[in-house]
């Protein structure tokens, strides 16, 4: 636990708590408005949960190299996090268009 300082320590929990918040928040307006592509993106931000949790748990246990495969797993969801959030925002900006939430019109 000696791989980062206290400061540095706070960030990171503090950085997994607002994102399991956050989560739990978009979802539930999810619920609220009916629209299940909110839902799609908290789900969609699983995966950078997940890798919050993977460096989290390498710096806990002082980055030994046993455990050097949650480098790999941290990327790996890294990656497929940037995509599954890309799509979801996506599919959210494509929903609000379609159910006339944004009212983008070209006039001049």
């Amino acid at each position: 636990m000696n791989a980062l300082s206290i400061p540095t320590w706070v960030i990171h929990i503090s950085s997994v708590i607002e994102w399991v918040v956050a989560i739990s928040l978009i979802w539930k307006y999810g619920e609220l408005t009916q629209n299940h592509s909110w839902r799609g993106f908290a789900l969609a931000m699983i995966p950078a949960l997940i890798s919050a949790l993977c460096a989290c748990t390498w710096h806990y246990f002082d980055n030994p190299q046993s455990l050097e495969w949650l480098v790999t797993l941290q990327a790996t969801t890294t990656l497929v996090g940037n995509f599954t959030l890309w799509a979801a925002a996506v599919w959210v900006w494509r929903s609000t268009r379609a159910s006339g939430v944004l009212n983008i019109s070209n006039k001049e």
